[in-house]
């Protein structure tokens, strides 16, 4: 495992990290546990998680790992503000995932998204409250483009509030619009990157296909939003080339569009989500073959 610095702050994050989204949403505590276990002992320390995951099921399940295993102080432990951030909303919010995570702080904490409605300055101020007082060690943000993530660097500057220590946007094979304007920015402003989604939703797997049904059961199926964003036919000349790619090298389709987004010098760590233990080594193997 290959660990560095989060942007310009002194997190040392896994350059795979631990997305919890499926624990207690998709999969029950029991399940969750032992895929914990496993990514923390083969060195992924860190564990992305967001109070939107499960309406809350996926922190109080990570709480309940933190405390049992006595890991707090040993992972960098980051969740997300999902919604309205106003001053109240993401105090409050955070208050209440530090009760579900049973910690007295965050490391990183982040906005889930991009709020039209509520002045960016607000947001900030509120965020560096939370910094100030001891809550929450740096703030982050998700999901938003290279002019949003612009204007919260430049006014936390002016105003004298707390910097965004890090970005997490999708990227993978298909979604490479990062590449354009976001990630530039971040290299020049000491952004970290912490990307999700390298498999595309499981849309890199191999299992869906032009023309086909879509398996029941299966992420497309139940969350049909993404058929948008893959099943286009970029997407699937995206998928044609990795199928090339499979028969020419032997390796998987997974194994080759992991390492792909590992190879990436300007990602931090890569956010991959697991429903059993099998799904974190196919992450080790990909960046083994990546070193």
């Amino acid at each position: 495992m290959q660990y560095r610095n989060l942007g310009h702050s002194d997190l040392s994050v896994s350059s795979i990290g631990m997305g919890c989204v499926t624990f207690g949403r998709e999969i029950n505590k029991e399940s969750s546990l032992p895929i914990m276990d496993h990514a923390f002992e083969h060195g992924i320390t860190l564990f992305d998680t967001a109070e939107a995951y499960g309406r809350g099921a996926s922190e109080t399940v990570v709480g309940e790992w933190l405390k049992d295993r006595n890991l707090r102080d040993r992972i960098v432990l980051a969740t997300k503000i999902h919604g309205t951030l106003t001053r109240e909303r993401v105090i409050s919010s955070t208050e209440a995932s530090l009760k579900r995570l049973q910690t007295d702080h965050i490391d990183l904490l982040q906005t889930h998204v991009w709020d039209e409605a509520t002045q960016l300055d607000e947001t900030l101020g509120a965020l560096t409250t939370l910094v100030n007082q001891g809550k929450v060690r740096y703030a982050g943000c998700s999901n938003y483009n290279a002019s949003q993530l612009t204007a919260a660097l430049t006014l936390s500057e002016q105003a004298g509030q707390t910097r965004l220590t890090s970005v997490q946007p999708p990227y993978n094979l298909v979604q490479r619009d990062i590449e354009s304007e976001l990630l530039p920015l971040c290299a020049h402003e000491n952004v970290g990157v912490i990307s999700y989604s390298p498999l595309a939703a499981g849309f890199l797997t191999g299992k869906y296909r032009s023309g086909q049904p879509v398996p029941t059961g299966t992420r497309f199926d139940v969350i049909p939003g993404h058929q948008d964003i893959y099943f286009t036919e970029h997407g699937y000349q995206v998928l044609e080339q990795l199928d090339e790619s499979v028969r020419t090298t032997g390796l998987s389709h997974v194994q080759l569009a992991l390492s792909w987004v590992l190879r990436q010098p300007a990602v931090t760590s890569v956010l991959i989500g697991a429903r059993n233990t099998s799904h974190i080594d196919q992450a080790l193997t990909a960046l083994t073959s990546v070193s």
